[in-house]
């Protein structure tokens, strides 16, 4: 079934105050602990690829509902509240020069999840892919700035990831599950306050799923 929606994500300067992301770390991991211990991490994967739950789950954790700093910040909390080798699930990568250093931490997670050199080569491609084709093939006209992949010890995992274009933000969710190709229809949903044409493209759907 698909589902079209409207989220408003303007850009938003400054940084969330330390206080406000304690307290969105020890929330978050009491969230993600009991969702995963009632209904399983693949469960936890496909919750974080839907645009609607990741909102709400941000407002939850005591962030503006509508800000761009929303998906750095609750991908940020997570990232340092969940531990691999409690949660079975690790969050990799983040905002700017951090999500450059998404293939170095998924290699870093093979021998934690015991992982084949395959399964740790087809993660790093997943994570690849993602990013350039929200950067590239998508043709939006949205610079990615944050990429976030959450994969499992199963080997699922999932990417939330963000980009920008003048004063608005564009939000791209992932599941391995839904994805049987790269290029046509890959994402569970895409978070934006606008429809755009693009340029030699089909029309982008804000938050499809």
């Amino acid at each position: 079934m698909s589902r079209v929606g409207l989220a408003q994500l303007p850009l938003h300067p400054g940084r969330c105050p330390p206080w406000l992301f304690r307290e969105m770390k020890h929330l978050g991991a009491a969230i993600s602990k009991l969702i995963v211990q009632e209904y399983g991490r693949e469960e936890f994967l496909r919750r974080i690829s839907d645009p609607f739950f990741f909102q709400a789950f941000g407002c939850t954790l005591g962030f503006d509902w509508h800000s761009s700093g929303l998906t750095t910040t609750v991908c940020g909390a997570l990232k340092e509240a969940i531990r691999p080798d409690e949660f079975g699930i690790a969050v990799c990568g983040g905002k700017g020069r951090v999500s450059r250093r998404t293939q170095d931490e998924i290699q870093d997670l093979a021998n934690v999840f015991s992982l084949s050199p395959h399964q740790v080569e087809s993660l790093k491609y997943a994570s690849r892919m993602a990013a350039k084709v929200d950067n590239s093939c998508v043709q939006d006209g949205y610079q990615l700035y944050h990429h976030v992949f959450i994969l499992s010890e199963e080997g699922d995992w999932a990417v939330v990831q963000q980009g920008m274009q003048e004063r608005l933000a564009r939000r791209y969710h992932w599941l391995s599950d839904s994805v049987s190709s790269f290029v046509e229809e890959p994402h569970t949903g895409i978070a934006s306050d606008r429809r755009s044409q693009a340029h030699n493209g089909p029309v982008v759907r804000p938050l499809r799923r």
